[in-house]
């Protein structure tokens, strides 16, 4: 194909994809194109040290597993913003005030989406890692921005929003928080262990329960076990 074609080419395509028409559909391509690559940004160098560093087995098991996690994250992401977006767009345009973006269209959207993604089980009944990971991350997001929104003036719950009791309760409730996160996940890790996300697990049985036990100066300083 010439060059003259290629340009042609080219601009017709980009005539399509920036013609306002075609935009919330091609927003919902866009957002599943996003979903997969910020997936596989995330997960592959966190998979990559957590397999390194915490799991046994040969170098080609090794990269299959950092291999399926990553494509898992990233397929994930690119199916919930494609759902999430369709739901938006057929709920503005067929909704009860088509044209128009409903009050709640976002929540449904990510409801149903939540569901069909990360809401289901294998066919032996588990629930992947991957999908507990981003869901746990999603609702510790969400649980802090409820409670600052608890306390924001003119938002939040009576008495605890007023200004003089938001200022208080914002500057003493994450040392609070903080300190009861991390006394609950290690009595949790200290007597019941095996309820705890198997990440969480292993790199605090690399921190805590290894360093109990050595037998020389090579794998008390630089190996360790």
């Amino acid at each position: 194909m010439s060059s003259t074609a290629l340009e042609s080419l080219k601009a017709s395509i980009e005539q399509i994809i920036l013609d306002p028409k075609y935009r919330d559909v091609l927003a919902i391509v866009k957002g599943a194109r996003n979903g997969a690559v910020y997936g596989a940004k995330v997960r592959f160098p966190h998979a990559l040290v957590m397999m390194l560093l915490f799991r046994s087995g040969t170098l080609r098991e090794k990269a299959k597993l950092i291999f399926r996690a990553t494509k898992t994250h990233a397929l994930n992401l690119a199916k919930f913003a494609t759902i999430y977006k369709t739901v938006c767009y057929l709920l503005k345009y067929y909704g009860t005030s088509p044209g128009k973006e409903g009050p709640y269209d976002s929540f449904f959207a990510g409801l149903l989406g939540g569901y069909v993604v990360f809401g289901q089980r294998s066919r032996k009944g588990k629930i992947s890692s991957v999908s507990q990971q981003i869901v746990i991350y999603v609702f510790a997001r969400v649980v802090l921005a409820l409670a600052r929104l608890a306390v924001k003036p003119g938002y939040g719950f009576p008495g605890v929003s007023e200004p003089n009791n938001s200022t208080a309760i914002s500057h003493y409730a994450w040392p609070v928080f903080a300190a009861v996160s991390w006394a609950s996940v290690m009595h949790l890790f200290r007597w019941h262990d095996a309820e705890l996300q198997s990440s969480l697990r292993s790199s605090m049985v690399y921190i805590y329960k290894d360093s109990d036990t050595w037998d020389g100066l090579r794998n008390f300083i630089w190996h360790n076990k």
